[in-house]
């Protein structure tokens, strides 16, 4: 067994009585989720990432670490979305050989122990294990975010989903990132489709349920001179790369004490191919 932290990881738990799982966010009741479905508590071996990164791609695993990549657009903690997007989009091109690559939208998370909700203004670090898209939604995001004339030859090609996640200011050493290897994952039964339902809009997402086999590690106190690609989907699907990556921010139990509370930003990337 590798070196690494041992930490409760919260997975899904499908609704017992057989209907669709849906995760509901209320707009006039802020803060408010719904859901219908439960999580369960597991305690999983969170291998250190950094000892065996350079085996780690996209292709391989479904995220990957990329070092001494500076970022002028992040300053004292705010960040300067424009120059942010487009130093990104430059980016994920270099990084993946893409020839479009439209954002669609980011987060910024902070994590404020003091306080139970999660608004849009104040995110906090996602504490479930998840992927953020499904074929479906991937799919619903090329049409709700190009112009229509261009959906059906981008679609006919390989098309992705990538989140670009970057610590603000310090290393994520509180409330790091756990990513799932996907060779270890079943991709037909360790996931479960989640509506999200927002008052003006439905999109879906795949809740991940526990298996033994999965595979959990992560990068050690990313800093915010590093960032990390994960891959949410891919439209290949013959079996010779990875599709999705199972994630979860996790409380790892040998942060220090005093150490600087998590802060971040993910951007969510559809990355075309010619």
């Amino acid at each position: 067994m590798s070196s690494g932290v041992t930490a409760d990881l919260f997975f899904m738990q499908p609704p017992p009585n057989g209907e669709r799982a849906y995760f509901a966010i209320n707009a006039q009741s802020r803060g408010t989720r719904d859901r219908n479905y439960s999580l369960g508590q597991k305690a999983i071996h969170i291998e250190n990432y950094r000892e065996k990164q350079d085996s780690i791609t996209l292709d391989t695993a479904g995220f990957q670490l990329f070092s001494d990549r500076p970022t002028q657009f992040i300053k004292d903690g705010e960040v300067q979305v424009e120059g942010y997007y487009e130093e990104s989009i430059a980016a994920i091109k270099e990084l993946t050989g893409a020839s479009r690559v439209v954002l669609f939208d980011h987060t910024i998370r902070r994590r404020r122990p003091e306080e139970t909700e999660d608004t849009p203004e104040k995110r906090q670090p996602v504490a479930s294990t998840h992927v953020d898209q499904t074929p479906k939604s991937a799919a619903a995001r090329v049409h709700r975010h190009l112009p229509p004339e261009d959906v059906p030859k981008l679609l006919s090609k390989r098309f992705q989903i990538i989140n670009l996640w970057r610590p603000i200011q310090n290393a994520a050493i509180d409330w790091p990132l756990a990513l799932c290897h996907f060779s270890s994952v079943d991709p037909e039964k360790d996931v479960e489709p989640v509506a999200l339902k927002y008052p003006h809009m439905e999109g879906e997402t795949y809740g991940i349920k526990y298996n033994e086999r999965q595979k959990w590690g992560y990068f050690k106190d990313v800093r915010p001179d590093e960032f990390v690609l994960i891959k949410c989907f891919d439209s290949v699907r013959d079996g010779s790369v990875a599709l999705f990556t199972p994630h979860t921010g996790f409380a790892d139990p040998t942060t220090p004490e005093g150490a600087p509370l998590r802060q971040s930003i993910e951007l969510r990337a559809l990355v075309f191919y010619d």
